[in-house]
């Protein structure tokens, strides 16, 4: 997966609809999520798409399979798992993933409908992180 930097350098110099093709093209490069972790457990809540995010744990860093069945919102997903792909828990759990999505400005660049559940995902995120850390 690419850093949230190499994202952003892509992503800042696109307009409208490229942006969202960018989306698109960061949910195709999510690992493949079985569906065996698509469960209740596993799910977002608040997302107008439904949203599956599941941590694993190798090495002491984190790596996170995530999806959703609809391709804008998958790719808003990637973008969070980008900001915390294989960082130590630790440092997930201190990190303000907020922050490191701001230069994106998503409020502005999509509906409300499709920005709703970030909070969310980034709060599962930082769940999962915080727990593990302090295992």
């Amino acid at each position: 997966m690419r850093s949230l930097s190499d994202i952003y350098e892509e992503y800042e110099f696109l307009e409208g609809d490229e942006r969202y093709r960018l989306l698109i093209e960061l949910g195709r490069t999510l690992d493949p999520m079985p569906d065996a972790l698509k469960t209740d457990a596993t799910l977002v809540r608040g997302c107008s798409a439904s949203v599956w995010v599941y941590p694993t744990e190798s090495e002491g860093r984190l790596h996170f399979l995530a999806d959703s069945n609809a391709a804008i919102t998958k790719g808003i997903v990637a973008l969070v798992i980008a900001a915390v792909q294989d960082k130590p828990a630790r440092e997930i759990a201190a990190m303000d993933v907020t922050a490191a999505l701001e230069p994106f400005d998503l409020r502005n660049q999509l509906s409300s409908n499709r920005t709703q559940g970030v909070p969310n995902m980034i709060a599962l995120v930082c769940e999962h992180a915080a727990r593990l850390a302090n295992a």
